[in-house]
């Protein structure tokens, strides 16, 4: 691979930790295109305002990495660890983590667009002004999160753990919550007209007081729990 570091857009390449780090070693980000990269160890390395577009990042190892501005976009990462990673400003767009691992990562003003997310596992992450836009997170372990305020568009929480989580004066389109565990979450001020909130059990029905749904949904939600509505 004599050519792999004369230009610092990289393609189609199987690339090890060790041909990270000589990349890295450079003065300015590299751009990898179409490169695999599954299972390397990339632990703790500086890779900031680096840009990732269709790469294979399976099972890859970034745990503890300052991935600062970082840019991943239609990338395959299933079961991705990013455990204490720095991703500042990172976007993730129309890319596949599923089952990645985020726990304890600093994920301040991400973005995550087009994205699917089952499964993954956000627990005390640092996520001031994080987004989601149009994202799987089906299954997903995101307990205690905040979505305080937050415009959530066509985001599908099903099944996810979201205990704890504060979604007062969230606005949710298209959305759903369907048998999600949301055990001590806050919705007051929420405008859910635009959740699926499908398999609600009556102990969670309070959870939703002070926020506003639709007739309609008022209706489904009597019906799931066991009362005729005439």
């Amino acid at each position: 691979m004599t050519d792999l570091f004369s230009d610092d857009r990289i393609r189609e390449q199987v690339l090890s930790r060790d041909d990270i780090l000589r990349l890295a070693s450079k003065s300015q980000p590299a751009c990898l295109v179409d490169c695999d990269l599954e299972d390397a160890d990339l632990a703790d390395v500086d890779l900031i305002g680096w840009e990732f577009e269709r790469c294979n990042l399976r099972r890859v190892d970034f745990s503890g990495a300052t991935l600062e501005n970082t840019e991943w976009r239609h990338c395959r990462g299933a079961f991705a660890k990013f455990v204490g990673a720095d991703l500042t400003d990172a976007l993730f767009e129309s890319s596949d983590f599923n089952n990645a691992a985020f726990q304890r990562a600093t994920l301040v003003s991400a973005a995550f667009r087009s994205c699917k997310l089952t499964g993954v596992d956000l627990t005390e992450t640092r996520s001031m002004g994080i987004s989601f836009d149009e994202t799987l997170l089906i299954s997903a372990k995101a307990p205690s999160y905040s979505f305080h305020k937050q415009t959530l568009h066509k985001i599908d929480f099903s099944q996810a753990d979201l205990h704890k989580s504060d979604f007062r004066s969230a606005v949710l389109v298209d959305c759903s919550l369907r048998d999600a565990h949301m055990e001590g979450s806050r919705f007051e001020g929420a405008d859910l007209r635009g959740a699926d909130l499908g398999g609600l059990r009556l102990v969670d029905a309070a959870l939703f007081r002070g926020a506003t749904i639709s007739r309609e949904q008022a209706g489904q939600l009597l019906s799931e729990l066991g009362l005729n509505v005439l």
